[in-house]
């Protein structure tokens, strides 16, 4: 029972390290990277479908991203659904496929992002110490029920801080790397 709730503390606190390094990987950074189209759907034949189910991505150039519909038809509908979505990026159509040219950044941009990281990586943060929350509320919930003696208890709150610890560490490096990705050309 201890050992199910330290190891679904530390599963969950890695789920939200993952999550972290999925939503930070949407951050436009100055350089071509496929994962910021994620988010884009396309409207195809009547349905909303991600862009990369519909297209490929390929990176031709360091600041080009090439989109190339499977579909020729669907051209016009993958243009429209990048200009929609929050990408910023519009998109040059050559009649065969769209070319996204990721224009460089500013200072001033930059700092922004990188406050946009920080941020994003707090949330992260925020998500481990609720796991840790509930990891530390099952403990005591066991220990009142009798089912950990006091040593128990102790041993298993060092357990649960020493796995927060060590995901915050995580985040932190997470979001260190992604700043200093968008701080450098």
């Amino acid at each position: 029972m201890a050992d199910q709730i330290i190891t679904d503390a530390q599963s969950r606190m890695k789920k939200a390290e993952e999550a972290l390094k999925r939503e930070l990987g949407t951050i436009r950074a100055g350089r071509a990277n496929a994962s910021i189209l994620n988010r884009v759907t396309v409207d195809y034949y009547g349905a909303q479908t991600p862009l990369n189910q519909v297209a490929s991505i390929t990176i031709p150039e360091p600041r080009v991203l090439m989109v190339t519909p499977y579909d020729k038809s669907a051209l016009e509908d993958i243009e429209k659904g990048i200009l929609e979505s929050d990408v910023g990026i519009t998109p040059a159509n050559d009649g065969t496929a769209l070319r996204l040219v990721i224009p460089q950044l500013t200072e001033e941009r930059r700092k922004e992002i990188a406050k946009q990281v920080k941020a994003t990586a707090e949330q992260g943060k925020v998500a481990v110490r609720n796991v840790r929350r509930d990891a530390m509320d099952s403990v005591k919930k066991g220990h009142k029920n009798g089912d950990y003696t006091d040593d128990d208890l102790h041993n298993l709150e060092d357990q649960v801080q020493k796995a927060t610890d060590k995901a915050i560490k995580g985040v932190d490096a997470i979001a260190a790397d992604k700043e200093k990705e968008v701080l450098t050309d």
